[in-house]
């Protein structure tokens, strides 16, 4: 039921948002020496000779329809998040439990794996590790 009402808000919104973008443009600039942005008289036909306030008036009301379905939105949005369950929007948990024999094993890949020291041979000197390069003789 929710996720209609957040459907529908957000279509109304976009639309008030275009209607607000062309209500802003269609005004007339406080610099303008009486030439209207959409062709001088033709707003003056449209709207009368009080053209000004009646945008000015469209403006007021569409700001704040912007602003009301921008926040019934986010209320939407917020009590949909909170009473959710959380197995219908959720990714399942898959908890596999780690096996003694594979965790001794394997390496883990952010650590690599580091040789455990050892005891010195008796000949050690004769004998090369790998990696290791060999004694030099004299």
């Amino acid at each position: 039921m929710i996720s209609v009402l957040i459907s529908i808000f957000t279509v109304i919104l976009i639309v008030v948002a275009v209607f607000l973008g062309l209500v802003v443009l269609a005004q007339r600039a406080k610099s303008d020496s009486g030439m209207a942005a959409m062709g001088g008289g033709m707003m003056e036909s449209a709207f009368g000779p009080d053209t000004t306030n009646v945008l000015s008036g469209l403006t007021i009301k569409a700001t704040v329809a912007f602003f009301v379905l921008s926040f019934l939105l986010y209320l939407g949005y917020v009590y949909q998040r909170t009473h959710v369950s959380g197995s219908q929007n959720a990714l399942p948990t898959i908890v596999a439990p780690a096996s003694p024999a594979r965790a001794s094993t394997a390496p883990s890949a952010a650590a690599p794996a580091v040789a455990a020291p050892t005891a010195a041979a008796p000949d050690a000197a004769k004998t090369t590790t790998p990696g290791s390069t060999p004694p030099k003789s004299p």
